[in-house]
């Protein structure tokens, strides 16, 4: 199969076959992440640049990685000690980086549709590592990886979303993400975080998180996103908790088989008990290790390697 995109701007714009095209090659390459010298001359003379504009411990040390891996040299960018504080632009700063002859840019940024513009006036690659409160695709590659790891099929396989729905570019690939794989999916959330429009999304909506538990496969729970509220959503934490919060009695509506993930970073006694975090049947650290192996497989592909490895 062919990846058909010459960037990763959401998912959206990827078709099931791009989309398996990514997950078989993450099985392919993530052996490589299990071997005493952890690295492949695959991207042997490529340049990647990390543009993050916002915070990232998980996303931006996994592209770091995967680059690395692949032999490919990577420059990270950090808006603290750049000259956006001096005022200069986005696009200058990229034309700037431009200039360096990078093959591809990775870009997190608080304004939804950010990479989007990059890519229009872009030589690079341009791969979206979340923009704002629209997209996080690579996050949602990674989810459906461990998934299928886990569970084998998405055909109707039953996936509940708990959490700040309205803030999170994470559920909104991944609903995009999963329903083209044939899963079924249930949003929940209180109702100032999940408005009714998102059953546009092709999910369903519910504000019963017990409810909605009952016979689910997956269990995908999120964080209340304070950086991007500019109100107060809910009266308080505590009542949160007390509705949202996954508890082992809770997990028990659950199917015996069901997983347990969170993107991350995760607050503790907020929405994920610290007994279902650390549960056997949490997935969540096999998420942070399978979002290597999928960048991997993002930069393999965008950058030319299986041609390259063809060619020699």
């Amino acid at each position: 199969m062919e990846f058909k995109q010459r960037h990763l701007l959401g998912i959206q714009h990827l078709d099931v076959s791009d989309i398996l095209t990514v997950l078989d090659t993450a099985e392919s390459l993530s052996e490589i992440s299990t071997r005493e010298v952890k690295k492949v001359p695959t991207l042997r003379g490529k340049t990647i640049v990390n543009l993050f504009f916002e915070p990232s411990t998980r996303t931006r040390s996994s592209f770091e990685l995967a680059a690395k891996r692949l032999s490919a040299d990577i420059i990270n960018f950090s808006q603290q000690t750049s000259s956006v504080v001096k005022g200069e632009s986005l696009k200058d700063t990229v034309l700037n980086f431009e200039a360096m002859n990078p093959d591809a840019l990775v870009i997190r940024h608080s304004c939804s549709g950010a990479p989007h513009f990059v890519s229009t006036f872009c030589r690079s690659h341009v791969i979206n590592a979340g923009d704002g409160s629209h997209e996080h695709p690579t996050q949602a590659l990674l989810d459906a990886f461990t998934i299928r790891q886990a569970k084998k099929s998405f055909r109707d396989l039953r996936v509940v979303i708990v959490g700040d729905i309205l803030h999170s570019r994470v559920a909104r690939s991944n609903v995009f993400l999963l329903s083209k794989l044939g899963a079924q999916i249930t949003l929940v959330g209180p109702p100032s975080l999940l408005p009714e429009e998102f059953k546009n999304f092709g999910a369903t909506i519910s504000h019963s998180l017990d409810e909605s538990l009952a016979g689910a496969d997956v269990i995908m729970m999120l964080r209340i996103q304070t950086e991007r509220q500019k109100a107060n959503f809910f009266p308080s934490i505590r009542e949160y908790r007390n509705l949202y919060c996954l508890t082992e009695k809770r997990f028990q509506l659950a199917n015996k088989d069901a997983i347990i993930m969170h993107p991350g970073p995760i607050n503790r006694g907020v929405e994920i008990s610290s007994e279902m975090a650390d549960s056997v049947k949490s997935v969540i650290l096999k998420q942070v290790e399978n979002g290597i192996a999928i960048r991997m497989a993002i930069l393999y592909l965008l950058l030319g390697g299986r041609e390259r490895e063809t060619a020699d």
